[in-house]
Formats: structure tokens, sequence, C-alpha cells
């Protein structure tokens, strides 16, 4: 009788720990997964003097101030071919008049424009202003046709802070 009752005992608890291990693994892959996090375009990322910037340390945000449907997007097409990170792409505001280029930046001296600049062509203006999109904001009209050949780096004549794609 002994070796009935220890053998029911036994079937017992292993009965309850299955019932526990089945209802922990329930709830386990019941659960949601967690949500994806989303990875920031571009961080702020100080370049000491006298440090090379290259295409790919920039990152490139485009605004179609023209008329033509989709020359934001072909522009960035071609800036990202050439090495910089894809930043914010749209339409500049509506009171934008910008016939061929121009660079808006709050820092006009920073080495990420210059080199940006460099590949725009002659024509372009930078011009000093608050943006609220990634990195150099480039606004294009309707007279800007191709890329210039441009600098392939710069050199920081100062310390300065860049928005540069974030290290994967």
């Amino acid at each position: 009788m002994y070796t009935q009752a220890r053998t029911a005992i036994t079937l017992g608890v292993l009965g309850i720990l299955v019932v526990i291990g089945a209802s922990w693994g329930w709830s386990a892959v019941t659960e949601p997964f967690p949500g994806k996090v989303q990875a920031p375009v571009c961080v702020q990322q100080t370049i000491p003097a006298g440090e090379r910037v290259f295409p790919q340390d920039v990152t490139v945000s485009v605004l179609n101030a023209g008329t033509r449907e989709g020359l934001a997007g072909r522009t960035m097409q071609l800036l990202t071919d050439e090495g910089y990170a894809e930043g914010d792409l749209g339409n500049a505001p509506s009171a934008t008049d910008v016939k061929g280029t121009e660079i808006w930046t709050s820092d006009p001296g920073s080495p990420a424009v210059s080199l940006v600049a460099s590949r725009l062509g002659r024509g372009t203006q930078v011009v000093r202003r608050d943006v609220s999109y990634a990195g150099v904001v480039v606004v294009v009209g309707d007279d800007f046709t191709t890329l210039s050949k441009g600098r392939k780096s710069v050199v920081a004549d100062s310390d300065s802070v860049i928005c540069s794609p974030p290290v994967v």
C-alpha cells in the first residue's frame, strides 16, 4: 500500500508541474511581441578641426520647391548614389521661391554644408534658417537638373557638429 500512495503522490505532483508549465508556456506564447524601435535618421556627431568629412558621414534631406513632380525624390536618389545618407523627403512650404538650389541650415560654416554645396553647383545659395528636417536640407526648384562633380571630402576648419547616419 505504501508504494501505491507514493506513486499517487508522485503522479499528482508531476501533474501539477505539467499544469503550471503549460499555463506559463501558454501565457508566454500568447504575449504580444515587443514593438519595433524606430532608429533615428541621424545623430549629432562632433567633427574636430582638421578632420575630413566624407559623403557617407552626412545625412541629407531634400525638399521640392518646384512644380516638377518627383524632383525631390530624383534629387535624393542622385545624392544617395554619391554616398550621402537619406534623411527626410518632401515638398517645401508653399511660399518658398527657389529657382535652382538652396541649402537651408542653422550652421552655414559646417563642413557638411560645404560638401553638399560643392555637389549642387555654383548657383547654390546657403540660407541661414532654422529647420526641422534631418541633416543638411537641400531645396530644389524647377531649374535644377543634375549634380556637379563636387568634392569627395572637405576638411573641417573648426570643431563642428554635423548630422550623421547612426552607426548600426
